[in-house]
């Protein structure tokens, strides 16, 4: 192919351009919506901003990037995680003005990224970004968070300390089995949002044990309007350089998980975004999100292996329903009911629904070392994935004062490093 508007993916229910009737338009979206939105909401709420705000953020953020990568990638854009250390630093001490500084700060770092790759292009990826690391690394990726996903499914917080709750394992496991089946067994439409209504059926099933705190959603009000922070506007910006020199080294490292979320969706699309848009134009967009989400209020935003989950399970690639879950973000965010709604879905059911989604990313890994033959009976490929696999998945943080690179992160720096200094055969292997 020679350019991607040429190319379909057959395997695809809805390919990228493809656009779904109204209806199902919108059970599509709701899909994403309510995949990316636990872990979009947690960052503001641990950091102590509105979460409608957060919301309202991550939607334009996201509508940002779809118009400037001109609709080639199906990618949604949360609150990252990347940043709350560092925001909760600030917070205590300048207020969300410095947040927002350095929210926008790592944007323009990723803009200055941009150009430069825009000036020498990124043909040097093919030799850092090999399969030997690629596959390891969206195995990380999958893997990374399974931990956090299983301790969601046993555990509920009481007076400060986790306590194991069985009504917690079994919505879990019967939000996992009911996923599945839907997965398995529903045709048409239905088979096209089985993770929507896991989620569902999940929360019905959490209702009948007892689980979900519904007076919340009783005390919300029909309009809530989120907690903008415009400057000019709610404060008066002035010069925060602890939170340029807090956040902006930080920026580095979501481009590591940035790339490695290009990576997954070339695999499910059966495309190259790094040639086409262009990795200067993903990082544009990217960057320009983050600076939209900060001039609002909200924290940094990146995308979600949640979503890019979604994508793999369902097969329904299409640009216009990720469109459409940013449009509902944004709606959403002034809607104090249903945000109070969506709120109470517990954990358990969560945790469900990323048993799979987060085991589909982690296969995509192994796919791409089965396709590529990779071969581990060389000492060098086996050392590179062994040390990805370990870092990545068991957690490795590497902190230096406010700076962290987290164990994604890390396992990918470690990765391309040894993949560049290792010989192609070791001394015991030479004849």
């Amino acid at each position: 192919m020679s350019k991607q508007s040429d190319f379909r993916n057959n395997e695809a229910v809805l390919d990228i351009n493809d656009k779904p009737a109204p209806l199902h338009w919108i059970g599509l979206s709701l899909q994403h919506l309510f995949t990316m939105f636990g872990a979009t909401v947690l960052v503001p709420i641990l950091v102590g901003i509105n979460p409608g705000i957060a919301l309202v953020s991550s939607g334009l953020g996201t509508l940002v990037y779809l118009t400037v990568t001109k609709g080639k990638i199906p990618a949604y854009l949360g609150s990252s995680f990347a940043f709350i250390a560092a925001m909760q630093l600030l917070m205590k001490t300048d207020g969300y003005p410095a947040i927002a500084q350095g929210a926008m700060t790592t944007g323009l770092v990723y803009i200055i990224v941009s150009i430069v790759i825009g000036k020498v292009g990124s043909a040097w990826l093919d030799k850092i970004l090999p399969a030997i690391v690629v596959g390891p690394v969206v195995m990380v990726i999958g893997l990374g968070l399974a931990a956090t996903a299983a301790n969601n499914a046993m555990y509920r917080t009481v007076d400060g300390n986790q306590v194991y709750d069985f009504k917690y394992v079994f919505v879990a496991l019967a939000t996992l089995a009911i996923t599945i089946f839907f997965n398995m067994y529903l045709k048409g439409f239905l088979g096209l949002i089985p993770i929507l209504l896991g989620i569902v059926s999940g929360y019905v099933l959490a209702l009948l044990v007892g689980i979900v705190d519904v007076q919340p959603i009783v005390d919300a009000h029909w309009f809530a309007l989120p907690d903008f922070q415009v400057p000019f506007i709610e404060y008066k910006p002035t010069l925060h350089i602890g939170a340029i020199t807090t956040m902006a080294p930080i920026a580095f490292v979501t481009m590591t998980e940035h790339i490695g979320h290009l990576m997954v969706l070339n695999k499910l699309t059966k495309r190259n975004f790094f040639e086409e848009p262009g990795l200067n134009k993903t990082l544009l967009g990217d960057g320009l999100a983050q600076v939209v989400a900060g001039f609002v209020g909200g924290p940094p935003v990146t995308s979600y292996g949640e979503n890019i989950g979604v994508l793999a399970i369902t097969r329904v690639h299409s640009v216009f329903v990720i469109g459409g879950a940013a449009v509902l973000a944004v709606g959403l965010g002034f809607v104090g009911k249903l945000t109070a709604l969506i709120l109470s879905i517990p954990n358990p059911v969560i945790s469900g629904i990323s048993f799979v989604l987060f085991g589909v990313i982690a296969a995509s890994g192994l796919k791409i070392l089965i396709e590529n033959k990779v071969d581990f009976d060389k000492k060098k490929n086996l050392l590179i994935a062994s040390v990805i696999l370990v870092v990545g998945i068991g957690g490795l943080v590497f902190q230096a004062g406010t700076f962290t690179l987290s164990s994604m992160a890390l396992a990918t720096v470690l990765g391309i490093f040894l993949n560049l200094i290792l010989p192609e055969q070791a001394r015991s292997e030479e004849k």
